[in-house]
């Protein structure tokens, strides 16, 4: 691979051209840095250069600092290793120059990218270049200046905006808002660029130093408005999220004592947010996405991805017509299979609904929608099968009639067809038990709604084949899921580890907790949802469906909770009937149901689990731990059994499966961060007090004991897990 590098030519314009080369997004490592002030010095210097351009190679400009960086920063707690670029790069030597530079942009100026662009005293690009800020996204603010420049050249309201979003626009937009000062081809880019940088020179185009500008921020009255209602907002969407608050100390700051102040406050600020527990989640879970493709004994032993251009799809309910959606959104022809004409009718209109919904939103054309409807073709037979690459079958939870499909299409497809279920908990053993092909079985297990939530939870057996696996990584790539491996249990990975988080809720309400306090707790900590409110959206079937397979799987460690079945017999049935824990009226927000107080009463007398019937007394954090730590505990012998590659996969999983928190790293992380010592102690006391659902595995205490991280890969051979396989 290629060494990081900056190179410089000069012309004979004695304009000096300076690249930056680091594929493949030429990210800013600190030689890169290193390397500009270098080459921006010793053009400086020289006389035989009159002004400057700065590029990046391979078409792009650059995607911003290294964030390998941070990532040492967190390992090591050393925030020195973080380089002065802000003032030492940015101010003293670009935009202080003495000689004009300017920015030729192509391809992409992300986060660091764009902040030495801004520095420069204009910027040329090529057409579709995006141009953001996404640092806010990894928990820390813009550190090269951005949080100055950015609001200076396009307003303060579409600079806030920018940032708090971590949302990038392209050129073209760039251009209109003043951020670009001119659009030109690629092939006339570095030629228009040379030409700009030396009007400037020769004043014939104006020098600009953006930080200097006031012009585009407004009265300091009309300004502090504009940050107040972006306070008000952000308190409202990122909670939990320190980087927005301090993100719009730092812009304020420069605009009431000036852009320089603002500079030096954005640097210290900088350095205090990426020691903190938000910036380490967010990079965590940064890293842990792009490598959870990493699968030993698939990734690595040289296969090819085969191309997957068909696609079947059993079942046209909720989950099929999702995943019939994602598939055809992404260019992949779908046959789309149901048992009658009505069921087939009802499956195609929630796919056309959702197609037509993404034109509603801007998203999509009216042509591109039609071309993309065109690709889905319903059917009541098997007669299309005979060419298609892949069949996911999303059936109702029901083993007989899973495995009564499977033997009909092992018939009905061509021999390298894969054979995938869509089921969440049922193992595949139990699945493909009358079929011959035990190597094409994987599970695709998709999220509600399947086209919307981000994670493909893929299963393997230990007879699933390499290749049928990396296929369906690929295909979780190409519909813009986030593939995650994992091994054959009850409950796989993701639906296992959580299985103890409604559980651990009816534990507390039976102990005498508030339910409506619990659902306000959970979601305060940052699930988008209260546990209880999630049983009354997903549906109480669902609940006592899955509530069953895992009382049967880990008969020693559940709690059987009367509540659902009073609150059917009460004729409540969530958000389907609009009357559950919460009554629902249409266009209007969800509210607590206090009728429901006396079910919970009669519920708890039958439970019978409430010492001396008095009602525990606990904390918020103690909520929060008893419904979680549960879930951790779970997660521990999932690690243990090696059910997953690696503990960043779970992570990955909870976050983009189960909407955990992001900026808390994924639940192995969290849990790091909080002490597995902590966690194994108060499991093991309330184990004592309530009995043996809270009891801890032997992974976590053996964790706890040794002082070792739950993340820490495992030393011994246990691993040779079913997720390696």
């Amino acid at each position: 691979m290629a060494r990081p590098s900056v190179t410089m030519e000069v012309g004979d314009d004695a304009v000096a051209v300076i690249t930056i080369s680091n594929p493949p997004v030429n990210a800013l490592a600190i030689p890169i840095i290193e390397g500009l002030k270098e080459k921006f010095v010793e053009a400086t210097r020289r006389n035989d250069v009159k002004a400057i351009v700065l590029t990046g190679k391979g078409g792009r400009f650059s995607g911003g600092f290294d964030i390998n960086v941070f990532e040492k920063v967190h390992e090591t707690g050393d925030v020195s290793l973080m380089p002065d670029v802000s003032v030492d790069l940015v101010v003293n030597i670009i935009e202080d120059s003495r000689k004009p530079i300017v920015a030729a942009i192509e391809g992409l100026a992300l986060g660091g990218g764009l902040e030495l662009a801004l520095g420069c005293h204009a910027r040329i690009s090529a057409p579709r270049a995006q141009l953001g800020l996404p640092e806010l996204s990894l928990g820390i603010i813009p550190g090269f200046g951005g949080t100055q420049r950015l609001p200076r050249l396009v307003g303060l309201s579409k600079g806030i905006e920018m940032m708090l979003t971590s949302r990038p626009i392209l050129s073209e937009e760039g251009k209109k808002l003043g951020l670009i000062d001119s659009i030109v081809s690629s092939e006339e880019l570095l030629k228009v660029s040379r030409m700009w940088a030396l009007a400037i020179a020769e004043r014939r185009k104006p020098w600009i130093r953006s930080l200097h500008r006031t012009d585009k921020i407004g009265s300091l009255s009309e300004a502090r408005e504009i940050l107040k209602v972006a306070r008000q907002q952000a308190s409202i969407t990122a909670p939990n999220m320190p980087q927005h608050q301090v993100c719009l100390d730092v812009i304020e700051e420069g605009i009431v004592h000036g852009g320089y102040s603002g500079v030096l406050k954005e640097a210290k600020d900088f350095k205090k947010l990426v020691l903190t527990d938000t910036s380490k989640g967010l990079v965590h879970v940064f890293f842990a996405q792009r490598s959870t493709t990493k699968v030993p004994n698939v990734s690595d032993i040289g296969l090819k991805p085969r191309h997957i251009k068909k696609v079947a799809v059993i079942g046209g309910g909720l989950m099929g017509s999702g995943i019939a959606t994602a598939l055809i959104l992404s260019n992949i022809k779908v046959v789309l299979k149901e048992v009658n004409l009505e069921y087939l009718m009802k499956g195609t209109k929630m796919i056309e609904a959702n197609v037509r919904g993404l034109v509603t939103k801007g998203k999509l054309t009216r042509d591109k929608a039609d071309k993309i409807l065109s690709l889905l073709k319903g059917v009541l037979d098997y007669t299309e099968f005979k060419d298609v690459d892949m069949v996911i079958e999303a059936v109702i939870e029901k083993i007989p009639l899973k495995q009564t499909i499977f033997s009909e299409i092992e018939k009905a497809c061509p021999s390298h067809c894969i054979l995938a279920s869509n089921t969440s908990t049922i193992d595949l053993h139990l699945v493909g038990e009358k079929t011959t092909s035990q190597d094409r079985i994987i599970g695709a297990h998709f999220f509600s709604p399947a086209h919307v939530m981000p994670l493909l939870e893929i299963v393997r057996t230990e007879k699933t084949s390499p290749q049928v696996i990396l296929d369906l990584m690929t295909v979780g790539k190409v519909i813009k899921k986030v593939p995650v491996v994992v091994g054959n249990c009850t409950g796989f990975a993701v639906n296992r580890t959580f299985f103890p988080y409604s559980q651990g809720s009816h534990m507390l309400v039976h102990l005498g907790v508030d339910l409506f306090r619990i659902d306000r707790v959970i979601k305060k900590f940052g699930l988008p949802l209260g546990p209880f409110q999630l049983q009354d959206l997903a549906g109480y079937g669902v609940f006592m469906a899955t509530a069953k397979q895992f009382r049967d799987a880990f008969p020693d460690r559940t709690f059987q909770s009367p509540l659902i079945d009073l609150l059917i017999k009460s004729g409540r049935n969530g958000k389907n009937n609009g009357k559950g824990y919460y009554i629902y009226e249409r266009g209007n927000q969800p509210k607590p149901d206090l009728t429901v107080l006396p079910v919970i009463e009669e519920s708890r007398r039958l439970a019978d689990i409430m010492q001396g019937r008095k009602p525990i007394t606990v904390t918020d954090q103690e909520i929060v731990e008893m419904v979680l730590f549960p879930v951790v505990n779970e997660a521990c012998r999932v690690l243990d059994e090696g059910i997953v590659v690696r503990a960043s996969d779970l992570d990955v999983a909870s976050v983009f499966g189960m909407s955990f928190p992001s900026y808390r790293g994924g639940i192995v992380f969290w849990a790091d961060l909080v002490g597995p010592k902590h966690v194994y102690s108060s499991l093991k006391k309330w184990s004592e007090l309530y009995g043996s659902f809270y009891k801890p595995s032997r992974f976590l205490e053996e964790r706890a004991t040794k002082g070792m991280l739950l993340s820490q890969p495992a030393s011994s051979s246990a691993a040779a897990s079913r997720a390696r396989l």
